[in-house]
């Protein structure tokens, strides 16, 4: 039987009241086809029977159009080879002209019907193409207030609604089309299966595909935050949490209750589709206020990897507006809007309602001394990953204050690994996301925080105050979707029998811990892989490292140039963006933004940073940190020393890795870190930085005043402030000795080093100070085996502590490590050692012979320490 087309005759059999219908509905009506060309779908050669989720005049018009405009089959034209007068038909109809009800009996005897033309007619076959129609579904920019209350939903809307939403919406109408299914090759595989019961399953399957593709569209299916709390407060964990209370604070069940009932009100969401699209409305015009751009980078992997799992989005927390740029962007992008766990803080007056219909949940700092709440809480993050509904949370706990990304807070990964363990229905994905800003609306009261001053508390009266950013233009943001994470292959490598341990909501298997902080991790290093450098970044990294925040116009182009082919010819990785703007371009966008001023001379213009922004400009080269670290590392090397041999760079590389690869989230192994390093020197030597003799084995910089050194000791003084905070704990610790200092004290101690050592030297970046910075070192510290806490509490170490306090003279200058050492208190003996199996030569040394046997020196001891080690 031959398949027919557009052009068909049949075309004609259709109504005439149907074809003038048409004619008078199509001004209203503007259709986007998915796929674009749904003909590359369909099998040669078989009869095409449309099947659409909802029966309606309006619904058969749309798909009739769809059909002649993309070059198919027409749904109005009689069923070759069966008695239908159409080629349509619907899973539910509503019966009467106005105030009908669903009828879900019509698609069986439509069903029963072709199965039996294929019984009688064994050559031939169908093909079921099913067909979803949404009106209304993502209001654009010029939609108006009033037609958002027409959009699609879930509910089956009466005539009257539909003639309305058409009238508003019908400019905004999607057909989707999906694969079409072989009724032949399905009716083999059932077997003998009886007509009518065969046609039932088909109907079941059809109605599930078409709750998937409504669901991807806009949204689950939650009807009220009343449906979920009951299935909450039904759950089996939470009833017997509620009895324990009872028992516990001698009150009646039902008080037990009602106080369970309470904190699930509290904390559940309460989505709205008329809110969420009303919100999307507002939030166009208020971003256009605020924000030149939103760009999306990588969008299209995201969505692509996304079908047939649970989504759960993990994005760096850098601002307020993350919330609403995330959801913005997904919803305009034609993807759900996530539920997003939001603190408690935010549940203000009139804000609070809002951001809960707009699928914001809310949870309490601590859980702690609370059993009921934390059992409630994990009872609704389950029941949410068990309804599939995607979700949204921050793992860094909080906003970041610096700029980097902070160490990760399990509590909400576990409770989503703990809930798909206990339904393992549906896989689960995080979607890391890279949020990056060119100004940030709260950077004063950030830089207020890290200086001492207390966090302001949210209040609707703060909200309004606030509200005086509007005055200010933001530049542009970025959101880079990074390579997602799938939760079962991670399982399956902690314990290939991890379903075992399915079923029971207690279950801690010794494994779970781990595995979590792993999975933490990975989110947080593909986040950084897909960052996103804008020209704000690139003036951070270069004016922050000259002592007065200045830079000869000549300069700053130069530098400039580097980075940005630093960046583009030794790729961090492939989903890592970087802005097209040229040198002059950046310079031009910095002193439009404000972030920068031009200082006219007659010898040539210098650019500067003013203390304020400067202060500032520090948050936005610690965005992007990350992806300079090895060039800042090899550069560092040559600071102090104006020759050194490749090996003697890889084998300190080795030894400070782990610690820089803690603080910045790298990727790359020990191996990979040393890989990374030997491509940057290659292309400092190609760029004329650095001179390779020996085979490459030594390497040489220009002297102090050369270009080329400056340009390195750039690119260097990015990082140096890590290691001088890492100079700080390890003299700090050395000085106090072994039993004598707890990790807290010392933490302390090392924050107070910082801050007078800041005050000393006019350091411009508060985190240097930071106590979370600190505290991250000393834990990598622990884990390396060089630090221990003793059976009092107390901290111990071995001799390589000692070790890196002399290996410190390679890279840190001496007035540097004086001013700590002085500041701590610790003798200045300490320092005087040479450093053990490091030879470098001094800066600017004159003396070949003294570099020749320097060199062959480090060279012997290096060929030792790999004898040893093999």
């Amino acid at each position: 039987m031959q398949n027919m087309t557009a052009d068909s005759p049949a075309r004609s059999r259709a109504p005439w009241w149907f074809s003038l219908a048409g004619q008078l509905l199509e001004p209203w009506v503007r259709i986007r086809r998915d796929p674009a060309e749904p003909a590359s779908l369909l099998m040669p050669g078989a009869p095409v029977c449309y099947v659409i989720e909802r029966d309606g005049f309006s619904d058969a018009l749309i798909l009739e159009r769809a059909c002649r405009e993309a070059g198919l089959p027409a749904p109005m034209q009689p069923l070759a080879g069966t008695r239908r007068r159409r080629s349509v038909f619907a899973l539910a109809r509503r019966d009467g002209w106005l105030f009908g009800r669903n009828r879900r009996r019509a698609p069986y005897e439509t069903l029963g019907q072709l199965v039996r033309s294929l019984e009688e007619h064994p050559g031939r076959d169908i093909q079921i193409v099913p067909v979803s129609i949404y009106v209304g579904r993502a209001p654009s920019r010029d939609t108006g207030w009033f037609r958002v209350l027409f959009s699609e939903n879930w509910v089956m809307v009466g005539r009257f609604r539909r003639l309305l939403a058409l009238l508003l919406n019908g400019r905004d109408t999607v057909v989707h089309f999906s694969a079409p299914v072989s009724l032949r090759q399905v009716l083999d595989e059932a077997g003998e299966a009886r007509p009518e019961r065969f046609a039932r399953k088909i109907a079941r399957v059809l109605r599930t595909h078409f709750r998937r593709i409504r669901a991807a569209v806009i949204g689950p299916d939650l009807s009220h935050r009343r449906t979920v709390a009951d299935a909450v407060l039904n759950a089996e964990p939470v009833r017997a949490a509620i009895t324990a209370t009872a028992a516990k604070e001698h009150i009646s069940y039902a008080k037990a209750w009602r106080r369970a009932h309470k904190l699930v009100m509290e904390i559940a969401a309460d989505y709205s589709h008329p809110v969420v699209r009303s919100a999307s409305f507002l939030l166009s015009n208020f971003w256009n206020k605020l924000y030149d751009g939103i760009a999306m980078h990588h969008f299209d992997k995201a969505r692509a990897a996304a079908p047939g799992f649970e989504v759960v989005y993990v994005p760096s927390h850098r601002s307020h507006a993350d919330y609403l740029l995330m959801s913005y962007q997904l919803h305009v992008s034609g993807v759900v809007v996530p539920h997003i766990a939001a603190g408690v803080n935010l549940n203000l007056p009139v804000i609070g309602p809002i951001l809960r219909r707009g699928g914001a949940f809310f949870l309490r700092r601590s859980f702690k001394g609370n059993a009921l709440y934390s059992v409630v809480f994990n009872e609704y993050m389950a029941q949410l990953i068990d309804r599939g509904v995607p979700m949204e949370y921050f793992i860094e706990g909080g906003r970041s204050r610096t700029g980097r990304l902070l160490a990760p807070r399990a509590g909400l990964l576990a409770m989503t690994v703990r809930a798909f363990l206990r339904a393992p229905r549906r896989p689960v994905l995080f979607q890391p996301v890279y949020i990056g800003y060119e100004k940030l609306m709260e950077g004063k009261s950030y830089i207020g925080e890290l200086s001492g001053k207390p966090k302001e508390k949210e209040s609707l009266l703060g909200l309004l105050k606030g509200l005086k950013v509007l005055r200010q233009r933001y530049g542009h943001v970025a959101l880079n979707f990074g390579e997602p994470i799938e939760l079962t292959p991670l399982l399956d490598a902690a314990s290939p029998d991890w379903r075992a341990a399915t079923g029971d909501p207690d279950a801690k298997p010794e494994w779970l811990g781990r595995t979590i902080d792993d999975l933490a991790e990975r989110i947080q290093v593909n986040i950084n892989r897909a960052a996103d450098v804008n020209p704000i970044n690139l003036l951070a990294l270069a004016l922050l490292a000259t002592p007065k925040h200045a830079m000869a116009e000549n300069d700053m182009l130069a530098q400039l140039e580097l980075t940005r082919a630093l960046l583009v010819e030794l790729p961090y990785s492939d989903r890592v963006t970087v802005t097209p703007m040229d040198p002059p371009a950046i310079i031009a966008y910095g002193e439009q933004m404000g972030w920068i001023r031009r200082v006219r001379h007659p010898l040539g213009d210098v650019l500067k940073a003013d203390d304020e922004p400067a202060v500032l400009l520090s948050y936005f080269r610690n965005n992007v940190l990350h992806l300079t670290a090895t060039a800042a590392w090899v550069s560092c090397c040559f600071l102090n020393n104006r020759r050194m041999t490749r090996a003697s760079i890889l084998r300190l590389g080795r030894i400070i890795y782990p610690f820089i690869q803690g603080e910045l989230f790298l990727p790359w192994d020990t191996d990979g870190f040393v890989a990374q390093m030997q491509g940057t020197i290659d292309f400092f030597v190609r760029r004329g930085l650095l001179e390779a003799s020996g085979d490459g084995r030594v390497l040489e910089r220009g002297p102090g005043q050369d270009d080329a050194a400056f340009q390195m000791k750039t690119i260097a003084r990015s990082l140096i402030q890590a290691f001088e905070r890492y100079y700080i704990t390890i003299a700090a610790l050395a000085k106090n000795g072994p039993h004598t200092t707890s990790a807290a004290e010392l933490e302390n101690a090392c924050a107070l080093t910082a801050q007078r050592l800041s005050l000393l030297n006019e350091q411009s970046a508060p985190e240097f100070f930071d106590k979370a910075l600190f505290r991250g070192f000393i834990q990598k510290l622990r884990e390396q085996k060089i630090v221990w806490t003793d059976e009092g509490g107390k901290l111990d170490y071995d001799r390589r502590l000692e070790d890196m306090v002399r290996d410190a003279r390679v890279i840190l200058a001496r007035e540097v490590r004086h001013s700590i050492l002085k500041i701590t208190g610790v003798d200045g003996d300490m320092d005087a050692a040479p450093p053990k199996a490091v030879a470098h030569v001094p800066a600017d040394s004159g003396s070949e012979d003294l570099h020749r046997r320097h060199v062959e020196a480090e060279h012997r001891q290096h060929e030792h320490d790999a004898n040893r080690n093999a």
